[in-house]
């Protein structure tokens, strides 16, 4: 079995994520690197799996919804007007848009991406719609280009599985965040230990599998880093969404989708 390191699968998702932004939606986090349906992707009903509702379809009217994503972490964020929002892995701009009107005028959202051409999307829809509250940042979410002490809530959408240094993912969100800030993130999780045979399967690193860590490791991660208060909880479509991805397969009795919570103490 080939043995790939790191930067060869990084590169790998950055050109994939590269080519989404291109082509436009895709199918979930799927996109020919699995088993995907080959039914016409429908955005709106994928985003209502996700967690999304009506009046957030909105936001992704200008092209920013890729149909990407394992869940709705807005739902969870609870913003509140006037507070600045950091998006790892911020894609088209969707989550970023929503967020945006949440928070007000007064507020402001950062998005920040590895893919250069997610970000020429995010701020081409930005643009057209004539946000100013709104930015978007090339960078990686392991060395976030943000201010220590400056974010009042962190997002992200099936992001930080795909990062192969998690444990220093959490110690920048933990260094960003604002005292009493908090985390939201929806993300894909390993539930048993993942056969080696997916660990090294570059496509699916890709589609959001392959790179997932087991719930323990990360609630042990997030304390290390200094979060308190982490709740991690599985999302009710979880498996919906999973064998959406990749129908007729196992792939939900080693992974799911769950909404990962914590606080930066005060």
């Amino acid at each position: 079995m080939k043995q790939y390191n790191h930067r060869t699968i990084t590169n790998y998702i950055k050109q994939r994520y590269g080519a989404i932004a291109q082509q436009g939606s895709v199918s979930g986090c799927c996109d020919g690197g699995c088993s995907c349906s080959s039914s016409p992707t429908d955005i709106n009903q994928i985003s209502a799996t996700l967690g999304y509702q009506e009046n957030d379809m909105e936001a992704g009217a200008t092209g920013a919804n890729l149909g990407l994503g394992c869940g709705n972490p807005l739902a969870h964020a609870t913003l509140n007007e006037g507070e600045v929002v950091l998006d790892l892995g911020s894609g088209g701009g969707f989550d970023c848009f929503i967020a945006r009107k949440q928070v007000g005028e007064q507020g402001r959202v950062i998005g920040v991406d590895m893919t250069p051409q997610m970000i020429d999307l995010a701020r081409a829809n930005a643009a057209r719609l004539g946000y100013t509250n709104v930015e978007f940042i090339e960078g990686a979410i392991e060395a976030l280009p943000v201010d220590s002490d400056s974010i009042d809530v962190i997002i992200s959408n099936c992001v930080i599985n795909l990062s192969l240094d998690k444990k220093r993912v959490f110690h920048e969100a933990f260094r960003v965040l604002k005292p009493g800030g908090r985390l939201a993130v929806s993300d894909v999780v390993a539930t048993a230990e993942l056969p080696e045979v997916i660990k090294q399967d570059l496509k699916l690193h890709a589609v959001c599998v392959a790179g997932a860590e087991h719930i323990a490791v990360l609630e042990k991660l997030l304390c290390e880093a200094g979060f308190n208060e982490v709740k991690l909880t599985p999302k009710d479509t979880s498996k919906e969404i999973l064998t959406s991805w990749m129908p007729e397969t196992d792939i939900d009795q080693y992974v799911a989708s769950y909404i990962i919570e914590a606080k930066k103490p005060r």
